[in-house]
C-alpha cells in the first residue's frame, strides 16, 4: 500500500522539557519521525519548547516552532502552516494529552486535520482506568482486581472491597507514574489518595490489589494498516512488580520465560493492540506474571513510542519510531526495508544473540531528605544500556557506564560488607539492589534467603552468585599465579581490569589496572567487536553498530580513512543532560563535514548520538577508560574530541594525555588548570582579573581557617564536578563544618576551595569560541536569580537586560584575556558575578556547556558545529556569525520537585533542574520575565 497522498503537511508535537518520566528518548523518536516523513516528501512542521533537542534544529523540519506546548500554540501553528495531519505519538504523554484535548474540543475535525499514528479513542481507553478495565474483560485478558475512585469516600469503600492494605494507586492520565505508588497502611492512605486525585487531570484514581513480587514484562509492538503485527522486543524487569519500569534494571531478551509463557504474552499483547483501535503505529504493553504459574495480568498499554521503545530500538537495532512514522502514513510492514541489513523486510521480527541490560541512574544526593525507596512513581533521571554475550557481562558493563565511580558490580573497594546494612537495603527496593544482592552473597547468604526478601527471580540471583564465585577465586590469586583460564572467564563475565586488579590485591602485593591490562595483552586476550544486526547474523549487516565481547571473531573492519573518536556524555543526570548529547551529535556531523570518519562511543539508549545512522561507526560501550582504550587501539584514530561530552569525557583526559593520545582543541593541561581552582586563580592574577577572595582546604580544620581569612558567607567548591555537585554556602562555622564533613564522604581525595560568597551579586554566563587568535561571542546570558543559585537552575536572559555597556565591555575583555592565556581552541565558558559595577570571574570551562544549544536556537547559529570545526582547524573567519535574535530569549528551568514532595523547594549552588524551555519575548512586561523576576529571591537557600 503506497504512502498517503491526501495529506501534505504533517504536524509533529514534541514532548517539551526533560522531566523525570519523559526524557530525551522523545528527542530520539521525534528526530527519527522528522527524518522518516521528510524522506517521503511530506512537509514537516514541528512544535517543541525544548531548545536542547536535535529535533528542533532547522534542518530537521520544514518549519520549527520553539513555542510553549499548549493548545493555543498548536491552533496558531495549524492556521499558519495549513496542516493536514498531526502525529502525536512521538512526544510522550504531553503530546497525547494535547491531541486528546483538541479532539474533544472539536478542533481537528473542524479544521479537517487527520490524526495519524493513533486513534484518539485508544488514548481515552488506555488512560482512563475504568475503560481499560472494561476492555480487558471483553477481550479476556487478565487483570488485577481494582476499582476506580473519584473521591476520598469512594477510595475508603474500595479498601474494604479489596480486603485492606497494601494497595496500588494509579492516577488517570499522568506520566512516569506521577502520583502513583504503594499504599502500605492507613497512615499513608488519605495523603496519597488526595494527591493522586489532585494530580490526575480528570481527578480519578485506580486502586488495585497489590501484586508486589510478581514478575514484570514489556513488549514493543508495531502494526500496519493491513493489521500485520510484529513484536520488536520482549523486555524483562530484574526488579519484581512494585517498582516503576523506568526505575528497574531491565533485560532483553526476557530471560526467565518458557516458550509457552512468551506465547501467552505475545498473544495477549496482540489482542490488546488490536482492541484499542485500527491505527497503524507503535505500542508498548506491560504485563505481570505470577511466579510459578502462568497467571498473567495486564498492567497498561501505551499507544505511542515510549522510553522502552528507545531502549528496544537500541537493543535490537530496529528503528521503531522511524518505522512507526512510515506506517502512520500508509505503508505496510512488508513494503519497508530493514535499514541495518538492507535486504530483509521490516516484517521480520528482530532476533538477538546477545544480552542487553539497562540500569537506571538516580540523583538522590541532590535532594536532601528525599525518600530513596523505589515504587510505582518513577524517580530515575537517566539510564545506561550495556550489551554482552551473557547477563553477567552486560550487568558489569552497565555499572561501569553509570559514572558513579564504580568499576563494575562491586569488587572495586567501595562497599562496606555490613550484614545489618545489606539486609536493610534488601528489605525494600532501592536503586542499588543488584549491588546489595552481590554483597549478600559475599556475606554467605543463599539464593533462597535473598529471594525470600527481594522476590527477584532465582535465575538472576544465580547469575550474580556466579559473578561472586569468580571474585572469590580471584581473591586467592596473585598476578603471577593467575592463569589464562581464570582471567578469560572473568573477562567474559564483564569484569574490568580495575576490578581484577583490586581482587588480586586482596591477598598479595597491590596490583594496578595497567599491570592486569599488560598481562592479558601478553596472552593475546583482546576484546572482539560484534555487530548489532537485528537478525543474529543470519543476514549480512550494512550498518556499523558494535559492542565488545571476549568471544568469537572480530566483526569491526578497519578502514584506511582519517578517523576521529568522539566520547559521548553517558547517562542523563542532573547537571549533565540532553544539552551535552546535542553537542556530541553535532560534533559527529561537523567532523564528517571536515572529512573524518567518525567513531562515537556512548552508552545512553535515549539519545540521538547513539542512533546507528548518526556516526560512521557506533560503539555502544561504557565511557569507561578500559573500554574506550580498547576501541581506540582497535580503530587507531588520529585523536579524540573531549570538549562536548561534559565531565564524562573530561575525566578521561588525563588518561589520554598519559597514553600520548592527541586531544583535539584545548590542551589537557589547560583543562586541568580550569578544574583546579587554585591554579586557575593564579592565572587570573597573572591576567589582572578580579575574583572573589578564596582559600584552599582539604579538611575541616583548614576549611575553618580559610573561612576566617576570606570572610563569611563562604562557598565550598570542589574540583572536577558538574552541576555544582557538593557546592554549598555556609554563613557560620557550624554550617561549614557540617558541609565539609558531608563533602569529604563523597569526595575524599578532593582538594576544595573556600570562596568568599558575593551575596546580592548579578551572575552572568558568557559562552564563546576561540580559534587561537580570535574570540567569537556566542552569547552573554544574565541570570534573573542572584549569584548563589546554580546557573543551570537560573532563569537566564539573552542578551543581558540590565547590565551597563561598561560591564559588558569589561566581560568581553576578560573573556579574551582568559581564552588567550589558556590557549583555548574551541569552546570557552566563563561565569561572572557583578557587584557594585565590579566584574568578578567565578570559573571558566574550556568545553561546550549546557547553554550552547539554547544560544544556538536563540541566535540561529550552529554554535556546536562551529566550535568543533574550530577544534579541527577551521578559522572563525570562515563562518557566518550573524545573529537572527530580534529581541530577547529566556531560558526557563524545569524542576522535579513534584516527584519528591517531601523535599523543600530550595535552590542554591548545587543544580537541581532536569530540563529547560526557551521562550522569545519582546519586552520585560512579558509574564515569562516578570514572574521569575518577582520571585527571584524566594527559593535561594544555602
Amino acid at each position: 500500500m503506497p504512502r498517503r497522498n491526501d495529506i501534505n503537511t504533517i504536524l509533529i508535537i514534541g514532548s517539551g522539557p526533560i522531566i523525570i518520566g519523559q526524557a530525551c528518548e522523545f528527542d530520539y523518536s521525534g528526530t527519527q519521525a522528522c527524518k522518516s516523513l521528510k524522506e517521503e516528501g511530506y512537509r514537516v512542521v514541528l512544535i517543541n519548547s525544548n531548545p536542547a533537542t536535535i529535533m528542533t534544529d532547522p534542518m530537521m523540519a520544514d518549519a520549527v516552532y520553539l513555542k510553549p506546548l499548549t493548545t493555543r500554540s498548536i491552533k496558531e501553528i495549524c492556521a499558519i502552516e495549513n496542516v493536514d495531519a498531526v502525529l502525536p505519538t512521538m512526544g510522550g504523554q504531553t503530546a497525547l494529552n494535547l491531541a486528546r484535548d483538541l479532539h474533544h474540543a472539536g478542533f481537528w475535525e473542524k479544521n479537517n486535520i487527520k490524526i495519524i499514528g493513533v486513534d484518539i479513542d485508544a488514548i481515552d481507553i488506555t488512560e482512563d482506568r475504568q475503560q481499560f478495565r472494561d476492555l480487558m474483560e471483553r477481550i479476556d485478558v487478565g487483570q488485577c482486581r481494582s476499582f476506580v475512585a473519584k473521591s476520598l469516600l469512594d477510595a475508603k469503600e474500595i479498601v474494604l472491597k479489596l480486603g485492606g492494605f497494601p494497595l496500588i494507586i494509579r492516577p488517570s492520565f499522568t506520566m512516569g507514574g506521577m502520583g502513583g505508588g504503594i499504599i502500605w497502611n492507613e497512615e499513608q492512605f488519605e495523603r496519597k489518595v488526595l494527591r493522586g486525585l489532585e494530580l490526575s487531570p480528570i481527578h480519578e484514581i485506580l486502586l488495585e490489589e497489590s501484586i508486589i513480587g510478581w514478575k514484570e514484562f514489556e513488549l514493543e509492538l508495531l502494526r500496519d494498516d493491513h493489521d500485520n503485527v510484529v513484536i520488536i522486543c520482549g523486555i524483562e524487569n530484574f526488579d519484581p512488580m512494585g517498582v516503576h519500569t523506568g526505575d528497574s534494571v531491565t533485560v532483553a531478551p526476557a530471560q526467565t520465560l518458557t516458550d509457552k509463557q512468551f506465547q501467552l504474552l505475545r498473544d495477549a499483547a496482540i489482542r490488546m493492540m488490536r482492541s484499542i483501535g485500527t491505527f497503524a503505529g507503535g505500542c508498548n504493553v506491560q504485563f505481570a506474571m505470577e511466579p510459578g504459574t502462568d497467571r498473567l495480568v495486564a498492567i497498561e498499554i501505551n499507544p505511542r513510542v515510549s522510553r522502552s521503545s528507545a531502549l528496544a530500538s537500541k537493543a535490537t537495532g530496529y528503528p521503531i519510531a522511524k518505522v512507526a512514522s512510515k506506517l502512520a502514513v500508509g505503508y505496510t510492514l512488508d513494503e519497508l526495508k530493514n535499514q541495518i541489513t538492507g535486504t530483509t523486510s521490516a516484517c521480520f521480527e528482530p532476533a538477538i544473540d546477545y544480552v542487553v541490560v539497562k540500569v537506571p541512574r538516580f540523583n538522590f544526593e541532590k535532594f536532601p531528605g528525599v525518600d530513596e525507596e523505589l515504587g510505582t512513581q518513577m524517580k530515575a533521571v537517566g539510564e545506561v544500556m550495556a550489551i554482552g554475550r551473557n547477563f553477567a557481562e552486560a550487568l558489569n558493563k552497565a555499572w561501569q557506564g553509570m559514572e558513579i565511580g564504580r568499576a563494575g558490580l562491586g569488587a572495586d573497594g567501595y562497599e562496606v560488607l555490613d550484614r545489618k546494612h545489606v539486609r536493610e537495603r534488601l528489605l525494600k527496593p532501592y536503586w542499588d539492589r543488584s549491588l546489595q544482592i552481590r554483597n549478600a552473597f559475599k556475606l554467605g547468604a543463599s539464593i533462597e534467603e535473598i529471594h525470600d526478601v527481594t522476590y527477584v527471580d532465582p535465575w538472576f540471583l544465580q547469575q550474580i552468585r556466579y559473578m561472586v564465585s569468580i571474585e572469590n577465586r580471584l581473591e586467592g590469586q596473585t598476578l603471577e599465579s593467575l592463569g589464562r583460564d581464570e582471567l578469560f572467564e572473568a573477562k567474559q563475565a564483564g569484569f574490568s581490569d580495575k576490578q581484577i586488579a583490586w581482587l588480586l590485591s586482596q591477598s598479595a602485593t597491590p596490583v594496578t589496572e595497567d599491570q592486569v591490562r599488560e598481562k592479558r595483552k601478553s596472552m593475546g586476550m583482546l576484546p572482539s567487536f560484534k555487530l548489532v544486526d537485528t537478525c543474529a547474523a543470519e543476514f549480512p549487516a550494512q550498518t556499523p553498530y558494535y559492542y565488545s565481547a571476549y568471544e568469537g571473531e572480530n566483526e569491526s573492519e578497519i578502514s584506511d580513512r582519517k578517523k576521529i573518536m568522539i566520547l559521548g556524555s553517558g547517562p542523563n543526570r542532573i547537571g549533565q543532560g540532553i544539552e551535552f548529547d546535542y553537542s556530541c551529535t553535532h560534533a559527529v556531523l561537523a567532523a564528517k563535514e571536515m572529512g573524518y570518519e567518525t567513531i562515537m562511543v556512548n552508552c545512553n539508549p535515549e539519545t540521538v548520538s547513539t542512533d546507528f545512522d548518526v556516526a560512521d561507526k557506533l560503539y555502544f560501550e561504557p565511557v569507561f577508560w578500559e573500554r574506550v582504550l580498547d576501541i581506540f587501539e582497535h580503530e587507531k584514530p588520529e585523536g579524540v574530541i573531549l570538549q562536548v561530552g561534559g565531565q564524562t569525557a573530561l575525566k578521561l583526559a588525563k588518561h589520554f594525555q598519559r597514553s600520548g593520545i592527541r586531544i583535539f582543541g584545548t590542551s589537557y593541561d589547560m583543562m586541568d588548570l580550569a578544574e583546579d581552582r587554585g591554579k586557575f586563580s593564579e592565572l587570573l592574577v597573572q591576567c589582572d582579573i578580579p575574583f572573589p577572595r578564596y582559600g584552599i582546604a582539604s579538611d575541616v580544620a583548614s576549611a575553618l581557617e580559610q573561612a576566617e581569612i576570606v570572610g563569611y558567607p563562604v562557598l565550598i567548591r570542589p574540583s572536577y564536578v558538574l552541576g555544582g555537585q557538593g557546592m554549598r554556602i555556609a554563613v557560620k562555622p557550624e554550617e561549614l563544618t557540617e558541609y565539609v564533613e558531608d563533602l569529604l564522604k563523597t569526595h575524599p581525595e578532593n582538594v576544595f576551595l573556600i570562596d568568599h560568597y558575593l551575596d546580592h551579586a548579578i551572575e552572568v554566563d558568557f559562552d564563546s569560541i576561540h580559534d587561537g587568535e580570535t574570540l567569537h561571542v556566542s552569547g552573554i546570558m544574565q541570570h534573573i536569580e542572584p549569584a548563589g543559585v546554580h546557573s543551570g537552575d537560573s532563569t537566564a536572559v539573552l542578551p543581558p537586560y540590565s547590565l551597563s555597556d561598561e560591564v559588558i565591555a569589561t566581560m568581553k575583555d576578560y573573556q579574551n584575556r582568559i581564552a588567550k592565556a589558556m590557549h583555548v581552541v574551541g569552546f570557552i565558558n566563563v561565569q561572572y558575578a557583578i557587584k557594585d559595577e565590579v566584574v568578578y570571574v567565578l570559573e571558566a570551562n574550556p568545553r561546550a556547556t549546557r547553554t550552547i544549544p539554547f544560544i544556538a536556537k536563540a541566535t540561529g547559529r550552529p554554535e556546536s558545529a562551529i566550535g568543533v570545526k574550530v577544534m579541527l582547524g577551521a578559522r572563525l573567519s570562515e563562518f557566518d556569525l550573524s545573529s537572527k535574535l530580534k529581541h530577547y530569549a529566556i531560558k526557563e528551568p524545569v524542576f522535579p520537585f513534584d516527584k519528591f514532595p517531601e523535599v523543600k523547594k530550595e535552590l542554591g549552588p548545587e543544580m537541581k533542574s532536569t530540563g529547560e524551555t526557551i521562550y522569545f519575548m519582546e519586552d520585560f512586561e512579558d509574564e515569562h520575565f516578570r514572574k521569575p523576576y518577582e520571585f527571584k529571591n524566594l527559593y535561594l537557600s544555602r
